[in-house]
């Protein structure tokens, strides 16, 4: 899926919302037991319960990465299981040299065909230029995010601008909307007025909304364009809604209530 496509499904559904699939063993109910085929069977079951309310899932690989040669099975597995009609990302956060790059690239775009990766920026053009180079793929790069240790780098003042805006700024050039996304946190509502000055058109992926405290309200107010846009991802609040038997009923609950208010939050953005 493009983000043209992508923006498509956005004011189909009047829906922006990312379904995260950051799965912990020791979080799924129990009654599922604690096996690989636990994680994937949960993970169907979540899929199952929110692919009717949301546009996009996004797989967190460090919750597979840890289980060794099994997570990337589930990964698969996983991948596989989601519907085409979902824009699907990577949540790898890769970024090395530009031969390392494009061995990452290949991993995620055509060992697994996600449509989006998500990097890191700190290396520079020649550490991105690998994924910008496949067709109809996305890169996702860390625009500013929502972590306490935000502040050590990404707002330093450089010739009058903070650090996350020069790398949004630069990264821009590096691509097009077509081909490159920014990720945002959703504590960080307020700088997105900023970041839309600089990169109107191209999609943003937010997290932090729900746990971590950042407002729907907020993000849509400052980062929706005619397009939508925007990408929220909800991870806890929707896969862990319960641990009983229940989880899939719970996450599909919480699904809408978000699907809802985004609906309502879209109708004076979208034509």
């Amino acid at each position: 899926m493009t983000p043209t496509q992508l923006a498509q499904a956005i004011k189909t559904k009047r829906n922006f919302l990312c379904v995260g699939l950051d799965t912990a063993i020791n979080l799924i109910p129990p009654h599922l037991g604690a096996t690989h085929q636990a994680i994937i069977q949960f993970n169907k079951g979540i899929v199952d319960a929110t692919k009717e309310h949301c546009v996009s899932y996004k797989i967190n690989t460090a919750f597979y990465e840890a289980m060794g040669a099994k997570g990337w099975d589930i990964i698969g597995e996983t991948l596989e299981y989601i519907p085409n009609t979902h824009f699907t990302i990577a949540d790898a956060k890769r970024g090395d040299i530009g031969n390392t790059s494009s061995q990452y690239a290949k991993t995620f775009f055509e060992t697994f065909n996600f449509d989006s990766v998500t990097v890191a920026p700190y290396m520079g053009e020649d550490s991105i230029r690998p994924f910008l180079e496949y067709e109809n793929k996305v890169t996702i790069v860390l625009g500013l995010t929502s972590n306490k240790g935000a502040f050590d780098f990404q707002y330093q003042m450089i010739d009058g601008e903070p650090l996350y805006i020069k790398v949004i700024k630069k990264v821009a050039e590096w691509g097009t909307a077509d081909n490159l996304m920014f990720v945002v946190g959703a504590t960080k509502a307020p700088d997105l007025a900023i970041i839309r000055q600089h990169v109107p058109d191209h999609f943003l992926l937010i997290p932090g909304v729900g746990a971590q405290g950042g407002s729907l309200e907020d993000v849509a107010e400052y980062g929706l364009n005619k397009d939508g846009g925007l990408l929220v991802n909800l991870s806890r609040a929707i896969i862990y809604a319960s641990n009983g038997e229940d989880y899939k009923e719970a996450a599909e609950k919480v699904a809408i209530q978000y699907g809802q208010q985004m609906k309502s939050l879209l109708i004076n953005t979208l034509l």
